[in-house]
């Protein structure tokens, strides 16, 4: 029994959930909002505003936390250089989730995470 743990495990060992996780959060802070599945924006929302925080802090360490998660020098430096500094005034809840009704392949709940200040 799984009594008292969080997180979910999405169908995926640890490596591939650390993964999926790491590239949504990339997709997220590179595009803004990203379409996926409501498991997978519920489970990676916690991960990727902890990225933005780390953002918002800037230091040298703050960036080579981010970049040991993200793996991508791009993205980090977007997240310290535009993402991170708008959203300084914010003291969380940096993303939100869009319902978008059911996948009509198998019928499951698609959704948008998307960053608070975006702009389609």
């Amino acid at each position: 029994m799984r009594h008292a743990r969080t997180g979910k495990k999405l169908g995926r060992d640890a490596s591939h959930r650390k993964a999926l996780y790491s590239n949504l959060t990339c997709s997220l802070i590179e595009h803004g909002r990203i379409r996926t599945t409501e498991a997978k924006a519920k489970a990676v929302k916690p991960f990727a505003e902890q990225m933005i925080t780390l953002g918002r802090r800037g230091d040298l360490h703050a960036r080579r936390q981010a970049l040991s998660v993200l793996r991508s020098q791009e993205v980090v430096h977007k997240l310290f250089a535009d993402v991170g500094p708008r959203m300084a005034e914010r003291p969380g809840g940096y993303s939100r989730i869009v319902k978008l009704g059911h996948r009509a392949g198998d019928a499951a709940e698609m959704v948008y995470l998307e960053l608070v200040d975006f702009e389609p």
